[in-house]
């Protein structure tokens, strides 16, 4: 018998006008056991799942990290006859944190550990890449950090900018919003001067989180692509934005595709996040908040036999 323990940070994503390829680790993660066996008598798949959410988590083949593993482990032609997962939620779903990301990097790199797939990290991320079809969470969350991912005709590149430790205030409403409604939300064509207007903040904004320069942040972090469509469909958030911004937030963005707000600022992250949680309060919902730091470290992967 052999086990795998591996852990997978949240992500924020676009951080306003980085859409589809920027994206960040912060400090909330999940926690995945897989464990394989060959012994005849053992159940072919069981899955226990704890932590926030769990009761969303499917507990059979449908489950995504298993999903996932089931994908190298045809890849690699090599599969345990038994496999147990034990799935420790600490990211919500559907937060726009990252939290499909976490199974489907878990589950390949937790499958290709299991069997000695040979598998190396670049060739987890194009993989991760192509079932999540891009790559601004599945790369920062595999190497920590802020991360841009560029596809091209020859295969996917990543660049990952070391930063300062900053802390970020994250809010989540009570909203549920999915990636499928938020992308159809956005138009199907882009102006120039707002392709433009995107393009220029891109190269602002890594630079301002490099030197944490609050200033250039905030003209950094505004955005053209999609925050205009996704913010309406969000009940209280364009308050909470405004809010956030009067208790000292210095830039703001949705993460992701929503319903999280990620806020940063060099101090008052508290004040920040109590804000826009009033905010959303007075638009009828609830919501939870983070003060979260930057992960730097990325997936970790354990093996014990």
């Amino acid at each position: 018998m052999k086990q795998v323990t591996v852990s997978i940070p949240a992500t924020s994503a676009n951080l306003g006008p980085g859409f589809d390829c920027l994206g960040l680790a912060l400090s909330l993660h999940n926690e995945f056991t897989l464990t394989g066996s060959n012994a005849p008598d053992a159940p072919p798949l069981t899955i226990a799942a704890s932590g926030v959410d769990a009761h969303k988590i499917p507990t059979d083949a449908s489950n995504l990290f298993i999903q996932s593993a089931e994908l190298i482990f045809r890849k690699v032609e090599k599969r345990p006859f038994s496999l147990h997962l034990t799935q420790h939620n600490c990211i919500p779903v559907g937060s726009g944190l990252g939290s499909s990301s976490t199974a489907v990097l878990g589950g390949m790199l937790a499958a290709n550990a299991l069997v000695n797939g040979g598998l190396s990290r670049d060739d987890i991320l194009q993989l991760a890449t192509t079932l999540e079809g891009h790559p601004d969470n599945v790369a920062p969350a595999l190497y920590g950090g802020l991360v841009l991912g560029v596809q091209s005709e020859d295969g996917l590149h990543v660049e990952q900018f070391p930063i300062p430790p900053l802390q970020a205030a994250v809010i989540l409403p009570d909203f549920h919003l999915l990636t499928s409604e938020a992308r159809a939300a956005l138009p199907s064509h882009i102006p120039l001067k707002d392709a433009i207007y995107n393009t220029s903040r891109i190269g602002l904004l890594i630079h301002a989180l490099q030197t944490a320069d609050f200033a250039k942040l905030n003209i950094a972090m505004q955005d053209k692509y999609h925050q205009p469509y996704r913010i309406p469909l969000i009940p209280g958030m364009a308050e909470a934005f405004a809010a956030a911004r009067h208790a000292g937030a210095a830039a703001l963005a949705l993460s992701g595709a929503g319903p999280s707000l990620i806020a940063f600022a060099p101090a008052n992250h508290h004040a920040i996040a109590a804000a826009a949680q009033e905010a959303f309060a007075q638009a009828g919902l609830t919501s939870r908040t983070w003060l979260l730091s930057l992960d730097t470290t990325g997936a970790c992967v354990t093996i014990a036999h």
